[in-house]
């Protein structure tokens, strides 16, 4: 009898066990369905001062990288295996050429200056290296041309100059003796002034977001994120790659909103049904140039008169623009890569637009959402006999922006693309897309249904690849 008891008594333990520990197991995961996505964010860490680590005097700005690398011994072959670096993607195979390429800064043209090649005494003060010189191959072994400063010195301190190295003037031991983990201002000075200017090439980031209120971006404002708390850097390898440089890009570079978010992360299941088809950024960033305009139009055949000059409306050496503000998305399909992007040499017909990349995915990709774009739309130069987009040399002695010369401009280049040109030129147009990620809205100014559906909806529904509305056809957004 006794004997029966204690087995019956182990019987109801192990039964107890097996009911109790998976849900103790599970508590974990139940939390994980809430959207908590603060527990995601990576900690900044206190940087240590570096204001008696540096005395200096510095005569250069490589003397300043050597310094570094006393304490930080491999930090110099970090960054050049990244593309901040290279300005270059790893080779690909497309289907329109026969030979693997590889699509960058360094070797590919867009829609507002055009290309760096031949361009380096300007272009370079956004490289993370010194002394890129014009005509010179460029030595992308030495670590001592690394600009430890143009990531990590105080915005107020440091500034880049021609082919990269350090603007006249600065004091270099002053820079880096304020180093310290990257800020919105740091990362800002390039990727807010991408383009020629504040607000140029992404709707979605200008000097705004140095100090932005909660309403213009709930994350930079509200909760002061810098820009590395979403482009997550480990070894100087950051997290997150613009497919105006890329091709194909693998979801691992890529933020998502679901690093720190959940899946389905509202209280509404009818809005939950969503995601499936819509980007987290298509309703929560409803219109992009919040504060400060973004360029929306460039004209570089208007580009040489002796006209009235104005930031916003025309400079003689780079033609005419629009600008515009709160301007609302562009709305395709996108699976994070490319369907196609313009290559130096291919050929183009003027007769129709040129498209320097566009994104890949469609109604029936089931990897692709409904993503907000802004499209720039450029008037750019093309050889009218070979019919390719032509890169011109802009800066240095006989480059236009001296000479106001296009013949003169886009024979200097020949050499340095490796373009043949024909003698004949003329202006084509052209727009580039730039996927729409910043200037996240607090919820409350988020899209509301009638935004899209109904009489006034912001989406073309049938340039999506619906029979129209999905609310009143009876379409599903999960069915693709």
């Amino acid at each position: 009898m006794r004997f029966s008891r204690f087995t019956w008594f182990i019987g109801l333990s192990i039964t107890a066990a097996v009911i109790i520990i998976p849900l103790i197991l599970f508590l974990p995961r139940a939390a994980e369905s809430r959207d908590n996505p603060q527990a995601f964010v990576p900690q900044q860490i206190t940087h240590t001062s570096h204001a008696d680590l540096l005395p200096g005097p510095y005569a250069n700005g490589q003397e300043v990288t050597q310094a570094c690398l006393e304490c930080h011994p491999d930090t110099a072959e970090q960054v050049m295996q990244t593309t901040h670096w290279t300005w270059e993607s790893q080779p690909f195979n497309i289907p329109w050429r026969n030979e693997s390429v590889t699509i960058g800064k360094i070797n590919q043209i867009n829609n507002f200056c055009i290309g760096v090649q031949g361009n380096e005494k300007q272009c370079m003060s956004c490289h993370v290296g010194y002394g890129w010189q014009e005509n010179v191959d460029y030595d992308f072994s030495n670590q001592h041309n690394v600009d430890c400063l143009a990531c990590h010195a105080d915005a107020n301190t440091y500034a880049k100059g021609y082919f990269g190295n350090p603007a006249e003037g600065v004091d270099l031991a002053a820079a880096a003796q304020s180093v310290s983990a990257t800020t919105r201002e740091t990362c800002g000075k390039c990727h807010f002034d991408g383009g020629g200017g504040n607000g140029v090439k992404h709707g979605d980031l200008d000097e705004s977001l140095y100090f932005p209120s909660a309403n213009l971006d709930v994350h930079m404002g509200q909760l002061d994120f810098q820009c590395t708390a979403c482009h997550v850097t480990e070894d100087h390898v950051i997290k997150g790659r613009m497919v105006a440089d890329n091709y194909t890009i693998d979801p691992w570079e890529q933020v998502a909103c679901t690093d720190c978010h959940v899946e389905a992360p509202h209280e509404d299941e009818r809005l939950n049904s969503h995601v499936a088809s819509v980007a987290c950024q298509t309703c929560h960033i409803p219109s992009m140039a919040v504060k400060n305009p973004t360029k929306t139009f460039w004209d570089w055949s208007t580009a040489g008169q002796d006209i009235p000059e104005d930031h916003y409306t025309y400079l003689k050496i780079k033609g005419t623009f629009i600008y515009d503000k709160n301007v609302k998305p562009h709305y395709l399909w996108f699976n994070g890569n490319l369907s196609y992007r313009y290559l130096l040499g291919d050929t183009i017909d003027p007769t129709q637009i040129t498209y320097i990349n566009l994104p890949a995915g469609d109604i029936q990709d089931p990897t692709a959402r409904i993503f907000p774009f802004k499209v720039h739309v450029a008037n750019q130069p093309y050889d009218t006999v070979n019919n390719y987009l032509l890169q011109p040399i802009t800066g240095g002695t006989d480059g236009y922006w001296t000479n106001f010369d296009w013949e003169q401009a886009f024979e200097l280049a020949e050499d340095v693309t490796g373009l043949a040109y024909s003698g004949q030129y003329g202006f084509t147009e052209t727009w580039m897309y730039w996927p729409t990620t910043h200037m996240v809205q607090p919820s409350q100014y988020a899209l509301q249904c009638t935004d899209c559906h109904g009489k006034e909806s912001r989406l073309d529904w049938i340039a999506l690849g619906y029979h129209g509305d999905p609310q009143i056809w009876g379409g599903r957004f999960q069915t693709k």
